[in-house]
């Protein structure tokens, strides 16, 4: 099994509604989104996935989010934009996006601290 990851991070402001502590105020992260593709076959010319394809994707998506107040951005206009929610919404955000591929993304993972991260994997 080969495995591919790419990393890149945003800013942003989030408040957790509901948790009752700080965090239930607005405060803000330098969120690092990794996002692994896995699969057993290489192509034609050796890769898995084109590491400049990926991180593109993963660019284009993370400027949605970056140095907004994720509360005010859909769907955590809704939801909570917790570690996890955030790690699933580009999960699913990128398996539409990955015309043709979309069956190697393995899992995200998102850091909200270099202590603190959530993973979502289907």
């Amino acid at each position: 099994m080969y495995e591919v990851t790419v990393r890149q991070h945003f800013d942003a402001a989030h408040c957790l509604r509901g948790y009752g502590g700080r965090c239930e105020r607005l405060h803000g992260h330098r969120f690092e989104v990794a996002v692994t593709l896995a699969g057993d076959r290489l192509n034609e010319i050796g890769i898995l996935y084109d590491f400049t394809e990926l991180k593109a994707q993963l660019q284009e998506l993370l400027a949605r989010l970056d140095h907004y107040s994720l509360n005010e951005v859909p769907p955590f206009d809704s939801q909570n934009p917790s570690s996890e929610n955030i790690a699933r919404f580009v999960f699913q955000e990128l398996k539409a996006r990955l015309a043709g591929a979309s069956e190697l993304l393995a899992r995200v993972q998102v850091w909200e601290s270099p202590e603190a991260w959530a993973t979502y994997q289907e």
